[in-house]
């Protein structure tokens, strides 16, 4: 029997599509935060309550701020996938535990719940043989697809 072959020949050009569209998407997403300043961080890392934290909200805010906008532009360019991979699915697991405690319900959190799973899977795919990690590394496309 012959061996199975991989049939998708574009896997890393879509990788760097998916990686492009996202980072891009939370840029914009986290723009307003970044730039919003303390009172803004303050009002964001305020969600760390949720979870029984109640000093340092501006620190935490501004850690969410940054891993949006930053990661969302170290996610296009493949640069320390994985480092900014972590610190935007803690970011997602906190906005989707604020979307549920604010009453919102599975629709308020499904977006943040959806971008925690993305960044998780793509933590343990890697960023394909287009980007940075890769140029730099030289490790990301030894990590296979199939």
């Amino acid at each position: 029997m012959a061996p199975l072959r991989n049939y998708y020949p574009y896997q890393h050009a879509g990788l760097l599509l998916l990686r492009i569209g996202i980072g891009f998407m939370f840029i914009l997403h986290g723009w307003p935060k970044i730039t919003g300043g303390k009172e803004m961080w303050a009002m964001v890392g305020a969600a760390m309550a949720n979870v029984g934290i109640t000093s340092g909200a501006t620190f935490f805010g501004f850690m969410a701020a940054f891993a949006e906008t930053v990661g969302g532009l170290f996610l296009m360019l493949g640069l320390l996938f994985r480092p900014i991979l972590v610190l935007l699915f803690i970011t997602m697991v906190m906005a989707s535990i604020h979307h549920f405690t604010a009453g919102e319900g599975i629709n308020g959190a499904s977006h943040a719940l959806e971008m925690a799973i993305l960044f998780l899977s793509l933590f343990f795919i890697g960023p394909g043989r287009y980007s940075l990690d890769e140029k730099i590394l030289g490790n990301a496309s030894k990590n296979r697809l199939y």
